[in-house]
């Protein structure tokens, strides 16, 4: 059961969420401000998140409530460990599952050796250029929006660090990989990137953000639970 009080969440509240396939960040926080105010007879509370999550992917999602808002760009800055499957030998639109396979591409030429040594090549401080597929704003439009009008926009570089990136087992067309990086990285294209280096095609079939900082995913609470440790019992609820 959850005994902090209403002066603790005004106060000030991080909030570790392990944030469930197909929500977006915007729903777990969502859910969250419900469950806070529905306790408190609250009519509103400030909250929200340190760095989002697609909907697509699982896993820590920080959220603050109160004046712990204030934190939000520090604990967005920090150093993140995302875990996942890398799927060779297709392309996506997306680079992930959110839109159909677009491009098939042979995988017979690749080695176990070659996987490997390919991630060294994104290992320090390198160019990336984001998905198409992304929130990032141009000319006050999200590059989704472009994307699905199907309008070829010009997205630029950003210079972003992996500091770790290891393939932790190999079943082809599959890899599933650890990756430890800064902000503003994209996995997405690193999943694309690197089936570029392996001379096929390659796309993000699954994504779990374990850390931020020293913040873990095996701390985190789904909304869920974090509803029935506030309340007390579940309830029908958005």
């Amino acid at each position: 059961m959850d005994t902090r009080t209403k002066e603790d969440f005004l106060n000030g509240q991080l909030l570790l969420i392990d944030k469930p396939l197909g929500w977006s960040s915007f729903q777990a926080v969502n859910k969250l401000k419900w469950v806070i105010r529905k306790k408190f007879d609250l009519k509103k509370i400030k909250i929200g998140h340190a760095g989002t999550l697609d909907p697509l992917a699982t896993g820590l999602l920080l959220i603050c409530t109160g004046k712990f808002t204030k934190t939000i760009d520090e604990l967005q800055g920090q150093i993140k460990e995302y875990t996942g499957t890398i799927t060779l030998g297709s392309t996506t639109p997306s680079y992930d599952l959110e839109t159909a396979v677009d491009e098939v591409f042979p995988t017979d030429h690749i080695s176990e050796d070659s996987i490997r040594e390919a991630t060294k090549k994104f290992i320090g401080t390198i160019d990336q250029v984001p998905p198409v597929f992304s929130a990032l704003k141009k000319d006050g439009k999200r590059l989704y929006e472009y994307a699905r009008d199907g309008i070829e926009v010009e997205i630029k570089k950003r210079s972003i660090t992996i500091l770790d990136f290891e393939i932790t087992e190999v079943k082809l067309p599959e890899l599933k990989f650890r990756v430890t990086c800064s902000k503003g990285t994209y996995i997405r294209s690193l999943a694309h990137d690197f089936g570029k280096a392996l001379q096929s095609g390659a796309h993000l079939s699954a994504l779990r953000r374990t850390k931020i900082g020293d913040y873990n995913v095996d701390k985190a609470l789904a909304p869920k639970d974090f509803e029935q440790n506030l309340l007390g019992k579940l309830k029908d609820s958005q």
